[in-house]
């Protein structure tokens, strides 16, 4: 009996440490390139992209609204949580694609869209993504004729937009600013 008992114990040991080893581990930066409806649409097409939530971070009020932070007061930047499976994907690719998905010597500015808000930013959680994040805009700085403004700087907040900017592209591409905008976008990237 003690040996039946001593097997099944070993046996769910076992077993639990091989459910341990198959649950996937995640990682997630906050990156900002202009409008997050652009943003998220690209990033949702990566593989080994797991989530792009568009949202708002480091600005100065709480839960703020796409009104507020419109208004260019509340300090926020219009950007996306990217959550990605690092054995699938990199953080330094993650980042190469940033690099590419937009204008990042533009202060303030992305095309037609205006405004602190649309800055080029990234909000890394801990020192590690600090150093990946530094090392690959030197990394990208000679493919610009222009110097990088791109913010780095700690997370502060993230902050999820409202429900009707959460995957826009995918369930409003034929409205007009995501045919003219979005889907040249979409049709030129190249993961």
């Amino acid at each position: 009996m003690k040996r039946i008992l001593f097997f099944l114990t070993l046996f769910f040991a076992l077993l639990n440490l091989h459910s341990e080893d198959k649950k996937m581990k995640t990682e997630s930066i906050v990156l900002g390139a202009g409008c997050f409806w652009c943003t998220e649409a690209l990033y949702e097409s990566i593989p080994g992209i797991l989530t792009a939530e568009s949202g708002y971070s480091n600005g100065k009020i709480e839960n703020p609204t796409y009104e507020q932070v419109c208004s260019g007061t509340t300090g926020h930047a219009e950007v996306i949580k990217v959550t990605f499976d690092p054995a699938k994907i990199a953080l330094a690719r993650v980042l190469e694609l940033f690099w590419k998905t937009h204008d990042p010597t533009t202060l303030n500015r992305q095309g037609n869209d205006v405004g602190t808000q649309y800055r080029s930013i990234i909000a890394y959680s801990d020192e590690a993504q600090k150093k990946i994040a530094e090392e690959s805009k030197l990394k990208a700085a000679p493919l610009f004729k222009e110097p990088i403004v791109t913010e780095i700087t700690a997370l502060t907040k993230f902050y999820p937009a409202e429900d009707y900017h959460q995957d826009y592209y995918r369930l409003n591409s034929h409205q007009p600013y995501c045919r003219a905008v979005i889907k040249p976008k979409l049709d030129k990237f190249k993961p």
